[in-house]
């Protein structure tokens, strides 16, 4: 008796492609250049591989379709969201909400610390090509603008620009050399910052001296 064929994978293509329609997007090269990802990522989505994908590329994907992380998982993955969600609701809850919530949080966290070393270093990159205008990182400002309206939109805010001088706090700046009380002036190496009430990085310091 010959062996019992594969199951075909499904294929999510003409699921993804009425997505792509409704958005304007015509190809799925188009798709890829218009939510910065690369070839693979969207065709882990024809192959409803969405859950294997990262999270920043998750963001970016749904950005470009006009739909919640939660909704891209669903549409393209066999991950219960919905039907658990709905087994589960009770009255007078809202679990999808308070799931959709935590989502939210996990994936700023995994692309916060993604992000981090760019964080730390990009102003004072930044800062230097100010300086001097012949360096060649200054080319790279404007490609970086949709990461910094990312954290803008998600509420960090900058301790203190790169550069200036500033009192020494130590709840909110840390020394890279040297000793300096509280008060004392500091000048800003590397930017830190917060998120709402929640200190995310110091911004790194050095003592002004006198």
């Amino acid at each position: 008796m010959p062996p019992a064929a594969s199951p075909t994978p499904p294929d999510y293509t003409p699921r993804l492609r009425s997505l792509m329609m409704a958005a304007d997007i015509p190809s799925f090269r188009a798709l890829s250049q218009t939510a910065i990802v690369s070839k693979t990522a969207v065709n882990r989505l024809r192959r409803g591989q969405a859950a294997a994908l990262r999270g920043e590329v998750l963001h970016q994907l749904a950005q470009a379709l006009h739909r919640s992380i939660p909704q891209l998982l669903q549409d393209f993955s066999d991950l219960p969201i919905a039907s658990s969600a709905e087994s589960t609701r009770q009255p007078d809850d809202q679990p999808t909400q308070q799931q959709t919530e935590e989502l939210r949080q996990a994936f700023q966290q995994e692309v916060l610390h993604q992000i981090e070393s760019w964080l730390i270093q990009w102003p004072t990159a930044v800062y230097a090509a100010q300086k001097n205008p012949q360096v060649p990182a200054s080319r790279l400002v404007p490609l970086l603008r949709p990461v910094e309206h990312l954290l803008d939109h998600w509420g960090l805010e900058a301790i203190a620009p790169v550069g200036d001088e500033v009192a020494y706090d130590p709840q909110q700046h840390q020394l890279l050399a040297g000793h300096a009380q509280a008060g004392d002036r500091v000048l800003v190496r590397y930017t830190g910052y917060r998120q709402g009430d929640r200190l995310l990085h110091r911004a790194k310091v050095s003592p002004v001296q006198a």
